[in-house]
């Protein structure tokens, strides 16, 4: 391929992202459970390593950590629907404010718009027997959603136990994809991949619980119902870069809606979240992930919305950790050596159609 034209090679390369896309949404239920098992399995392998070192056999050594791992994630769950059943409990008073709420916002309405109330409410019955009409379509895509996402993590415990019980077969088969003088550079690429990973999902683990704390904690102290599941639900969404916060936010205003009529304390929760968000941003999530796999703003925000579009919400969740990969593969790549720049954030000072040094490949 090193002899070939420059846009030739351009060309197959845009022609292999196509087809890696079409790949991805054909196959995407295969695809995704096997990502988030490989990435899983990374993380267990220092737990998986510990117990080896204790003679503990094989099977056992990785039976252990899933089963750790699905006790903690049926604690979150657990967890979760506690709050959702406190919340189900208040729905009398949940009931009171919104309909306050409404006709609150009926009366500006009226006052700024002159739409009257009867008009509101003509266009609320016409729009909600919309909604009914399609509610079968609805609750269809619902129950297979349900029935999907069973079978999704019920395949990821066999592939984590699979994966971790087969992986120097496929340390063998990567190797043995690549002569003896690059065997160095796959070696070092390997190792940075299991630590980049590793440090990146210990650390969202690390995020969910200091955030529901720090959050939930600081709402309970001033006074805020439901402050626990705000913050439940924060941390969670939080963990889809970006887009996550963002909606993590406007539950966070619905919730102190439903549960209060006073402005005030709707501005506490944005405060609140804002603070813990900046926190999180600047100082206690980058020393925990410590990454040395730095990606720019612009390939994060677009891999995680290209992500969703291919693969849904799991698709958002693995974006960084993906695009992380891919740079530690393309930095260690003659050919492909431009799309880890591309990827990165180490931005040149000045601009390369001033200093010719700068246009040439580092």
């Amino acid at each position: 391929m090193k002899n070939l034209p420059i846009t030739v090679k351009r060309s197959i390369e845009l022609l292999g992202l196509l087809l890696l896309g079409a790949l991805i949404v054909i196959g995407a239920d295969i695809i995704m459970p096997l990502l988030m098992a490989f990435f899983i399995s990374i993380m267990l392998l220092p737990v998986y390593r510990f117990l080896k070192r204790f003679r503990f056999p094989d099977a056992l050594a990785i039976i252990l950590p899933i089963i750790l791992l699905l006790v903690f994630f049926a604690l979150l769950v657990w967890f979760f629907s506690a709050q959702v059943g406190a919340l189900i409990s208040d729905f009398p008073e949940i009931k009171s404010n919104v309909n306050k709420h409404l006709t609150d916002l009926s009366s500006w309405i009226d006052d700024k718009a002159h739409y009257s109330t009867r008009q509101q409410l003509k266009f609320v019955s016409q729009q909600s027997d919309k909604l009914i009409g399609s509610a079968g379509n609805l609750l269809t895509g619902a129950l297979g959603s349900i029935s999907g996402m069973f079978l999704f993590f019920g395949l990821i415990p066999i592939y984590i136990y699979l994966m971790l019980y087969y992986k120097n077969l496929f340390l063998r088969f990567i190797f043995m994809w690549f002569n003896d003088n690059s065997h160095k550079k796959v070696e070092e690429g390997l190792r940075e991949t299991e630590s980049i990973i590793k440090s990146y999902l210990i650390g969202l683990l690390i995020q969910i619980t200091y955030i529901t704390i720090l959050l939930g904690g600081i709402l309970l102290i001033v006074g805020i119902k439901h402050a626990l599941l705000i913050g439940v639900i924060f941390a969670l969404l939080n963990l889809i870069p970006y887009v996550g916060a963002l909606i993590g936010n406007i539950i966070g205003v619905l919730l102190t809606l439903t549960s209060s009529t006073q402005i005030s304390s709707i501005v506490t929760v944005l405060v609140v979240i804002a603070v813990v968000q900046f926190l999180d941003n600047n100082i206690l999530m980058p020393r925990i992930v410590g990454s040395k796999v730095k990606i720019n703003a612009l390939s994060a925000i677009l891999g995680v919305i290209i992500g969703g579009s291919l693969a849904g919400i799991s698709g958002m969740f693995l974006a960084l950790p993906v695009i992380a990969v891919l740079k530690i593969v393309f930095d260690r790549s003659d050919i492909f050596k431009h799309w880890g720049v591309l990827l990165g954030d180490d931005v040149p000072q000045t601009s390369p159609l001033n200093f010719t040094i700068l246009k040439r490949r580092p």
